[in-house]
């Protein structure tokens, strides 16, 4: 029972609250019994006003009366779900009867209340509505999940300790306590995703939801009405309104992928929520007020693409606050088989099949390979290999022959001078892309006389 009032004050503690009632005295009831819990609660004596506070702001659940002076509660409720209202309602009133409480049911109300009530049995009400809420969003994203397979990638963590991705990994954790966008740069495959989740499990938002968002996935034509929502009637076959992605992740981080697939009205749209933190779902005529994260992705060059006309220049400035690039699996060396290992106990648990002794000439194999596809490709060379009961090493292409061997020094001074060369000096940036330390650079130089 405790663990239910803890969870019950834990959603109040976030919750928006809007009250219309023209009776001073119950609107100061609710008042006093809501906010000393509630993140916010405002009040309204009649619909003008109500109307007012909702063109202003988003509200988790409105507290309404029914008969006031005017108008009813419950015509004015059905207006508003006409013109795309999402707010969860709970109903009130000293007068109940059966037709009330199916128009009520008609319009959309969550609960119904009778005149007089105490302030526990409002608490519950709020709190259920809450938690219902809360059920649905979390049914539609699991649901969301599993139509489009991303379930497979919910790691939260980036795995691996070579420099390259432990520079990631810190740049990672020292902005996931802020609020701010970051754009994440990388080929495809290279955990650009499991970056973003890294992020948003390293924040205060962990708690809320993650919602990833694959926009090259979803045909131009709906990616408007799948981020932003819609009301009923807004295009051919929408027999009732739905709430877009983007409001189903509110409190938490949405994770843009291939923000470069968007269209013209999507990006137009996309950089009002970045700097106002404003949605209009398509077909109404009400703005929502949402609190996210946004986290960006894209394979290709952003700059190019605004060069060439495709890309909105004033939504990358916005988006690249904080820009990380996800090094290629090449530039890795010393995780590949960290990961391998990792993605062989998960997939011999999840497909049933016997692990497999990875020998040395499996690890030299591997370790020389570039894995164009990047981590992807790992994974998915596991998977073949405990299906078959073999490693094919045999696609990893042949070692390379010959009768001449160059020494190891030799190699090393090439490849670093040829880093710095490319890179106009700069010693920091050649040590990140080579996968070394920036001492060893240093160190290396001064030997050779630099």
């Amino acid at each position: 029972m405790s663990e239910n009032r803890e969870e019950t004050a834990s959603l109040l503690s976030t919750a928006s609250i809007l009250i219309v009632d023209d009776e001073p005295g119950m609107r100061h009831f609710l008042v006093k019994t809501l906010r000393p819990l509630c993140r916010a609660v405002d009040e309204a004596p009649d619909t003008e006003a109500a109307e007012r506070l909702l063109a202003a702001r988003q509200y988790d659940v409105m507290v309404l009366d029914n008969l006031m002076p005017g108008r009813k509660g419950l015509d004015w409720l059905q207006t508003q779900r006409d013109r795309g209202g999402f707010t969860d309602t709970i109903m009130i009133t000293a007068y109940a009867d059966l037709q009330t409480a199916i128009e009520a049911m008609r319009a959309g109300v969550s609960n119904f209340l009778l005149k007089p009530f105490r302030s526990n049995q409002i608490l519950n009400a709020v709190g259920r509505c809450l938690e219902l809420a809360r059920l649905k969003r979390e049914n539609f994203l699991l649901r969301r999940e599993l139509e489009t397979g991303a379930s497979g990638t919910r790691r939260r963590e980036l795995i691996g300790q070579s420099p390259a991705i432990a520079e990631v990994r810190q740049i990672l954790e020292r902005v996931a306590p802020l609020s701010t966008p970051v754009l994440i740069l990388g080929a495809s495959g290279s955990g650009k995703e499991v970056a973003a989740r890294h992020i948003h499990c390293h924040s205060g938002r962990s708690g809320a939801p993650f919602v990833a968002i694959q926009c090259g996935a979803i045909p131009a034509d709906m990616i408007e009405y799948e981020l932003f929502g819609h009301a009923a009637g807004a295009f051919p076959g929408a027999r009732s309104g739905r709430e877009g992605l983007l409001a189903s992740a509110s409190g938490g981080t949405v994770f843009l992928d291939d923000v470069s697939e968007l269209g013209a009205n999507a990006q137009t749209a996309l950089l009002r929520v970045l700097e106002d933190g404003v949605i209009r779902p398509i077909g109404t005529e009400r703005d929502i007020q949402l609190q996210l994260r946004f986290v960006i992705a894209s394979t290709k060059p952003l700059q190019k693409e605004v060069q060439e006309g495709r890309f909105r220049e004033d939504l990358l400035f916005r988006i690249n606050v904080v820009e990380v690039r996800m090094p290629a699996l090449k530039e890795r060396s010393s995780d590949i088989l960290e990961l391998a290992e990792l993605f062989q106990s998960e997939l011999s648990a999840a497909l049933n099949l016997p692990r497999l002794d990875m020998t040395s000439s499996v690890r030299s194999a591997m370790l020389r390979h570039d894995w164009p596809g990047n981590i992807r490709e790992l994974q998915n060379f596991i998977e073949r290999a405990l299906i078959f009961g073999r490693f094919p090493v045999e696609t990893l292409g042949p070692p390379q022959t010959g009768t001449e061997i160059t020494p190891l020094e030799d190699i090393e001074r090439r490849e670093i001078l040829r880093a710095l060369e490319a890179l106009d000096g700069n010693r920091s940036e050649a040590a990140r892309r080579l996968g070394v330390s920036r001492k060893t650079i240093d160190r290396k130089c001064a030997a050779w006389g630099l």
